[in-house]
C-alpha cells in the first residue's frame, strides 16, 4: 500500500512540474512576442519588412537567451557571448531594415526590458500593499 502511495505521489509530482515548465514557456513565449510586436511598432515596419523581420527576431531572441543561459555562472563570458550575438544579428536586421533601424532594435529592446521590470515592480508592490490599497508609482 505504501509503494502504491509512493508511486502515485511521485506520478503526480513530476505531472506538476511539467505542467509548471508548461506555464513559464508559454509567459516567455507571449512575452516575447509582446516584445517583438513593441519594436515594430517603433521601427514603424512596413507589413512586407514585418514579415521578414519576425523569423529573425525570434531567431535572434532564442540564441540571445541561449548565450545567457550557457553562461550563467561567467559574467564578463556572457556578456561577451551576448554582444556577439547582437552583432552577427545587427547584420541579419540590416538586411531586411535599414541601418539605423536595424541599430535602434537593440535600442527599444532594452526600453522594453525597463518597461517589464517597471511593470513586475509595481505589481509586487501592489501585492504587498494587500487588497483595497493602491499605491501609485511615478512613470516617466
Amino acid at each position: 500500500m505504501k509503494r502504491c502511495l509512493l508511486i502515485l505521489t511521485l506520478l503526480f509530482s513530476s505531472s506538476f512540474l511539467l505542467q509548471a515548465q508548461e506555464d513559464e514557456e508559454a509567459r516567455l513565449g507571449k512575452l516575447q512576442e509582446k516584445m517583438q510586436q513593441y519594436i515594430q511598432k517603433r521601427l514603424n515596419l512596413t507589413k512586407g519588412e514585418a514579415e521578414k523581420f519576425s523569423p529573425i527576431f525570434m531567431r535572434y531572441i532564442s540564441e540571445l537567451r541561449k548565450a545567457h543561459q550557457e553562461n550563467r555562472t561567467d559574467r564578463p563570458m556572457q556578456q561577451l557571448k551576448m554582444a556577439e550575438v547582437r552583432v552577427r544579428y545587427r547584420n541579419e536586421f540590416r538586411q531586411v531594415i535599414d541601418e539605423q533601424r536595424a541599430n535602434k532594435v537593440f535600442q527599444y529592446e532594452k526600453e522594453f526590458q525597463e518597461i517589464v521590470k517597471r511593470e513586475i515592480i509595481e505589481r509586487r508592490m501592489q501585492n504587498r500593499q494587500g487588497p483595497g490599497r493602491r499605491i501609485q508609482i511615478l512613470v516617466d
